[in-house]
């Protein structure tokens, strides 16, 4: 009946987080804790050379998760959902949407996955002393710049996927520093764009005779708690057809992945770090001081309070354990068995464990897409086994959650090179889904103690209506960390898996066979490609 009153007075938060896969809704109560939640599967498109999602699909899909949304809310507690105290909208960082005066489209939506943007991150990282990942919209914004491209001359507004839609939604031109800290350097103690380098870019463009400044078309930069507008009746119908949903919602600034992933596992303090595990992974760790230096492997990003934080980040982790569960289906499909696919994934990573600590010798590559981290431009899928390599099913799972965590590992060892040091690393989506599986194993190749949350397979769309509770909840001075600590999870339970040595000195066999077998890899890209 609680829960009930609180929809009905319009008191519980909304997060939506548009993911590589997945859109996905998540309502909670006052108390912040899960209550209802909806959902819609998408998937990219590989077209004219780049990896994008049709804007259509952007709109259908959030209606679909809202829909689906609301009718758990009205089925599990009889009451029609209208009403939210704030929500907020969140997306795979990075990317390139390109939009003209009138907010149409200049160009497709160009998503982090593409790594067409070499050229252009290694001029600006040069020129600005700072890592710029190829992922990063002034990459592809310089990068089409370089091309020539015939539209760059006509932006008027230059955002994210999450920017996109908090903008269509209520009109405000705003990220949240998080988010935008993934489009263009962040100066912490400004919270804000560097300056400098601002305007060191727009002397490397200034001969090119464009009508706008950098600063001028992107996001204004914000906190989280603070206001970011409120849903307009327009935004409310692009949301809700139905006409149930009403206008003037309070919405928080809008993030990005890493952001929401943050704040569902209470890592925005110093000295804490995350791991978000879904169709890529990345490791968010909050930093005491700068890195010493530049790495082109690491991001330098912000928490969504504005503290750096360093990112590392693969493009490619369950994507090939996705595909293979599609063969297993159809192997059941074809022995006439009943099809449960929860238990498939279940199946495929408890198997795992019986797998030998180096899975048998074999070694498989994961990249569908091209890897920064080992610097891989474009991947191609790949399972090499010499003669003496065990195969069986066991041994062929345990190379599969190797494998997705694999390229991670090589980005945190720069990471405690530099004398970075962890208190906690929690970790959350798909691949901790199966308990026990996926911690247990990543423990193993990251070396230190990974803990997983009661909540871990809320995710992002959680960490979003956090950030919106947060907004609407906080004392007057109270900081994000404070909050999250002492509202949230004050009396959350946490699993903690330590590496187990026969494990770790398994993945180090791995990981060793691994880096030699990158020249297969890229092989395997340069040939069949």
């Amino acid at each position: 009946m609680d829960i009930k009153d609180t929809i009905a007075k319009g008191e519980a938060f909304l997060g939506i987080e548009l993911g590589s896969t997945r859109i996905k809704a998540v309502l909670t109560g006052r108390d912040m804790a899960p209550i209802a939640s909806g959902g819609f599967a998408w998937e990219n498109r590989y077209e004219g050379g780049y990896w994008t999602y049709h804007i259509d699909e952007v709109w259908n899909g959030l209606r679909a998760a809202y829909a689906e949304l609301a009718a758990d809310v009205e089925k599990r507690y009889g009451v029609k959902l209208t009403r939210v105290a704030a929500m907020g909208f969140s997306g795979m960082m990075h990317g390139y949407i390109a939009l003209d005066a009138s907010g149409e489209l200049l160009a497709p939506f160009r998503t982090w996955r593409n790594t067409t943007t070499g050229e252009a991150a290694g001029i600006l990282t040069e020129r600005f002393g700072f890592n710029i990942p190829q992922r990063w919209s002034v990459a592809h914004l310089y990068q089409a710049i370089l091309n020539r491209e015939e539209h760059v001359k006509d932006i008027d507004y230059l955002t994210t996927l999450a920017g996109y839609v908090h903008y269509r939604l209520c009109g405000e031109r705003v990220l949240g520093v998080g988010e935008a800290s993934g489009m263009f350097p962040i100066d912490s103690a400004a919270k804000d764009y560097d300056a400098a380098m601002l305007e060191s870019f727009d002397s490397l463009v200034a001969d090119r005779g464009y009508p706008w400044k950098l600063r001028d078309i992107l996001p204004r930069v914000l906190v989280a708690g603070e206001a970011a507008g409120s849903l307009t009746e327009a935004g409310a119908r692009l949301l809700d057809p139905s006409g149930a949903l009403e206008a003037g919602i309070p919405l928080c600034p809008p993030e990005g992945d890493a952001g929401t992933g943050m704040a569902a596992t209470n890592s925005v303090r110093q000295r804490t770090g995350n791991v978000s595990a879904g169709t890529s992974v990345f490791a968010m760790i909050v930093l005491e001081k700068a890195l010493p230096k530049v790495h082109t492997e690491i991001d330098m990003v912000t928490t969504p309070a504005g503290l750096p934080a360093a990112m590392v980040h693969c493009n490619n982790c369950t994507n090939e354990i996705n595909a293979w569960a599609e063969v297993f289906r159809g192997f059941l499909e074809a022995m006439g068995q009943e099809l449960d696919m929860n238990a498939v994934f279940t199946a495929m990573f408890r198997t795992a464990l019986a797998g030998e600590p180096d899975a048998g010798g074999l070694l498989l590559y994961n990249y569908l897409s091209g890897e920064p981290v080992t610097g891989l431009e474009e991947g191609c899928p790949l399972l090499v086994r010499t003669p003496e390599a065990r195969l069986n099913f066991a041994n062929f799972m345990r190379a599969q959650l190797f494998s997705a965590v694999a390229s991670l590992k090589l980005g945190m060892d720069i990471l405690a090179a530099d004398g970075v040091e962890l208190d906690r690393l929690l970790g959350h989506g798909g691949f901790f889904k199966t308990p026990e599986a996926g911690q247990k194993l990543m423990a193993a190749a990251l070396g230190v103690p990974v803990s997983v949350m009661e909540t871990a397979g809320e995710g992002g769309p959680w960490g979003m209506a956090l950030l919106a509770g947060y907004m609407a909840l906080k004392k007057p001075g109270e900081s994000l960390e404070d909050w999250l600590d002492g509202t949230v999870f004050a009396a959350q339970e946490v699993s903690t898996v330590s590496p187990d040595a026969e494990d770790a000195e398994g993945f180090g066999g791995f990981i060793s066979n691994y880096v030699r077998g990158l020249a297969v890899e890229r092989a395997a890209v340069e040939n069949l490609r």
